[in-house]
């Protein structure tokens, strides 16, 4: 059972046991997700699936890389202090860096260090999965304190051959078309960046588990980004043109700032429609256009892949100074901002589970009043939600599904489902799926 009351700060718990594990492309630290994620929907009685596909598959235009090993990494100075050590921010290593074990001076040193000039007091994340070299990452005020002299850099990693590991949950409904939802598990200690997306994913996939009623199937996956959606789509891209009806990556849905969404290529998909409605009655909401891609949407909506998918996210990433740096830590998220992306997406779920296109079955107005859905007095401070269902009979022509008939009366889409749900069972109107 979902307790509402508290979701937020479930999602906000389950970032937080994320948060420290150093995760990559591949390895143990995707493994180590995994299985957290895994045991916390196994609660709700949902199977989750592991996958592995081997280092070497090629995948369209890629080739699965290396698993990353990364076991220790510190710069130390001649009197043996760690200037900076993997233990204590998994940040300070550049993402797949080979190992090292050098005696440098300081401008040697220095051609190893990555650091934020514009932003003097954060650890950027910085990778390199594709190219083989090794860095370290600090502040660069850190940096500049520096001083002339001896330093170790040390680390102990290594590249082996292994697999791309993801997870897949696929929870049934009465229709084999699906809802796809989408979340990336490849990046270190960054709560908003990385642990937001699947701690929501997770909660959604409960909440749909909730359901008395399903129309549609729900598929979730949790890959690395970029190469874990590359991978997946080319071993399955037949069965998603054909199942999928609206897809959704999520991405940066735990900070308390606006609502975004960034549309499909062409901006015209089932997944634009729905989550276009909901945002557009939030006063904090901006929609991007698929110029400003980022994430996964960029390979669902490719040229000859083209699924109907959306990114969601609260503030988008790269537009907030925390992104890809130290400062995106359980400080800069909150139980608030995980309830209010749980509250749109559960919105968007309800919304599509009741888009049927609805057909009057009467001619002209239905007595309403003798059913109880018409007040029985007139009155002018009515009027509004009177009209509200006045445009639903007028606009269930069959022509229509519920998210159009809500654009045309200019209303949120959740405030038609409660009257077509009303209007069904009172066999008013019919409603007819077109999946």
């Amino acid at each position: 059972m979902i307790d509402k009351e508290n979701i937020g700060q479930d999602m906000y718990n389950l970032a937080g046991r994320l948060f420290p594990i150093c995760r990559s492309l591949s390895g143990k630290g995707v493994r180590q997700t995994l299985d957290i994620l895994k045991e916390y929907v196994e609660e709700a009685g949902i199977s989750m699936q592991i996958h592995n596909v081997p280092t070497g598959t090629q995948v369209f235009d890629w080739t699965v890389p290396k698993e990353w090993v990364i076991n220790e990494a510190y710069i130390e100075d001649e009197n043996g202090n760690h200037i900076i050590d993997f233990k204590e921010n998994n940040l300070h290593v550049m993402g797949y860096s080979t190992p090292v074990d050098e005696w440098v001076e300081l401008d040697e040193l220095l051609e190893h260090i990555e650091t934020l000039e514009e932003q003097p007091d954060l650890i950027p994340y910085v990778t390199s999965y594709y190219r083989e070299r090794y860095a370290f990452c600090m502040s660069e005020n850190m940096k500049r304190s520096l001083k002339p002299g001896k330093y170790h850099m040390y680390i102990d990693s290594e590249l082996i051959d292994g697999n791309l590991t993801y997870g897949e949950i696929l929870i049934p409904g009465e229709s084999q078309k699906e809802v796809f939802i989408s979340t990336y598990i490849c990046h270190p200690s960054m709560a908003n960046n990385e642990c937001s997306g699947p701690a929501l994913s997770v909660n959604l996939a409960r909440y749909i588990m909730s359901l008395e009623k399903r129309h549609y199937s729900y598929r979730f996956i949790y890959i690395p980004e970029t190469i874990g959606s590359i991978t997946y789509i080319s071993s399955h891209l037949d069965y998603m043109r054909s199942h999928i009806v609206a897809g959704f990556n999520i991405s940066c849905v735990g900070d308390d700032g606006d609502y975004s969404v960034v549309q499909s290529r062409y901006g015209d998909t089932l997944a634009d429609k729905v989550i276009l409605n909901l945002l557009k009655y939030r006063e904090n909401a901006k929609v991007y256009s698929y110029l400003e891609r980022g994430s996964d949407e960029r390979q669902y909506c490719s040229p000859g892949v083209d699924l109907p998918f959306v990114c969601f996210c609260r503030t988008l990433f790269d537009q907030y100074p925390e992104y890809h740096t130290s400062a995106d830590n359980m400080d800069f998220v909150s139980p608030a901002g995980f309830e209010g992306a749980y509250d749109v997406m559960t919105d968007a779920i309800n919304a599509l589970e009741h888009n049927a296109y609805y057909q009057v079955q009467v001619l002209c107005e239905p007595q309403l009043g003798k059913r109880g859905l018409y007040p029985t007095v007139s009155r002018k401070d009515a009027w509004d939600a009177i009209l509200v269902t006045r445009d639903f009979l007028s606009y269930a022509d069959g022509r229509n599904d519920l998210i159009d008939i809500a654009n045309i009366a200019h209303v949120p889409v959740t405030e038609m489902i409660g009257i077509a749900k009303k209007f069904t069972e009172h066999k008013l109107v019919v409603g007819e799926w077109r999946d």
